[in-house]
């Protein structure tokens, strides 16, 4: 047995957003505030980092965080001497902040460093320092060491990655997300529980991934309807910031699997949230997963851990149980399949082949040949 964690610093609780600007001086003097479309939500921080910085320069991001837009915005916080970020906002704002961060020290072209469309090439200088305020409860973003950009010339979204990545600092206030409407709750909690699945029966889970999977599908399952039916719901919404957290702590240090190896193509694709592309693919993966691994291996670990997912969900300790949990959370949910997302028949074999080659994939606790892939979209397309 061998495996590695790391994570950011982490402060949680009601309340917690009143300090970050405190924690921001500490970490530097010329602040980048990356924001969300709708910059003047976070007007409040603004006027009170300008009072503890020498310079803060603002950028919003009303969408995916597109390569040549960070790339650009990179290039602006460089020459304005930013040497810290902090990001507040949903999983594509924490991106860009983690990735702006990043690019600020390393200057060579932005698909030197991609995976998949570019070389990979490790960044040779840590990010500056980066605090991240999630405003959603589903990506995770504030603890992972990635940051996913959208390359719309090939069709496809990709990751930015280095351990040096993990943000500094981690602000989680259950209180910034009670205004998410009820659509964007169930969107980004889907991608919580399935972060938590995929890191749960990953080949890479680990002791110390496991408690938050368990934990967290656990949260998920008591709250996420609670929190879409009642967005003041505090105590439902600090459920989901749990475990929207324990999720990006899990796939930090384990790995994800087909359902966000998919999404990666699938989000460029078709403009859909992420989240919602993930809801419309979870029970299909799990069953696909499940019947896969009884054939290839009906004593496979995994499927001891589809049937624990059963039980945390459920409370029947059996693979399928987690599956129809699943599907009914997603009719309660008013999840919309990928047909219904923009997704045609026509599409289904070059979006199962970038899927084969995403690096999610590789986590997937069993291999799925194309024709297993094309299955899971075209099923996936009929709800």
């Amino acid at each position: 047995m061998s495996f590695s964690f790391s994570t950011a610093r982490i402060v949680f609780g009601p309340g917690v957003r009143a300090d970050i600007a405190v924690q921001a001086a500490r970490l530097g003097s010329h602040c980048l505030l990356v924001t969300g479309g709708r910059p003047g939500r976070c007007d409040w921080l603004l006027r009170e980092l300008h009072i503890v910085m020498d310079s803060v320069h603002a950028v919003s991001i009303g969408s995916e965080p597109e390569t040549g837009i960070i790339a650009a915005k990179a290039a602006m916080a460089r020459k304005a001497g930013c040497d810290v970020v902090v990001a507040v906002g949903g999983g594509s704002v924490l991106d860009a902040g983690k990735a702006l961060a990043a690019l600020i020290t390393n200057t060579r072209d932005l698909f030197d460093y991609l995976e998949v469309v570019g070389r990979g090439m490790p960044l040779e200088r840590a990010p500056v320092p980066m605090i991240a305020v999630p405003t959603t409860a589903g990506t995770g973003s504030e603890v992972t060491a990635n940051a996913v950009l959208l390359s719309r010339e090939h069709g496809v979204k990709v990751s930015l990655r280095s351990a040096g990545m993990i943000p500094d600092l981690a602000v989680i206030d259950p209180e910034l997300s009670v205004s998410l409407p009820p659509l964007q709750t169930a969107s980004t909690g889907m991608d919580a529980l399935t972060q938590l699945m995929e890191a749960f029966v990953s080949h890479a889970a680990s002791p110390l991934t496991d408690p938050f999977c368990r934990d967290g599908l656990a949260r998920a399952a008591r709250s996420l309807r609670k929190a879409v039916a009642d967005g003041a719901d505090l105590e439902a919404r600090s459920d989901m910031a749990l475990a929207s957290l324990f999720s990006g702590m899990a796939l930090a240090n384990a790995r994800l699997g087909a359902v966000h190896g998919f999404a990666a193509p699938l989000g460029a694709a078709l403009g859909a949230a992420h989240g919602e592309i993930c809801a419309a693919l979870l029970p299909h993966v799990m069953e696909a997963n499940i019947a896969a691994l009884r054939t290839a291996d009906p004593a496979h670990p995994a499927l001891d851990r589809y049937a624990e997912v059963g039980l945390l969900l459920m409370g029947v300790r059996e693979a399928m149980a987690g599956v129809r949990f699943v599907r009914s959370l997603c009719a309660d949910l008013d999840v919309r399949s990928l047909r219904v997302l923009g997704l045609h028949e026509g599409a289904v074999p070059e979006a199962a082949r970038k899927a084969a080659g995403a690096s999610s994939m590789k986590g997937n606790p069993v291999a799925l040949d194309l024709n297993l892939l094309e299955g899971i979209l075209y099923r996936a397309m009929d709800g």
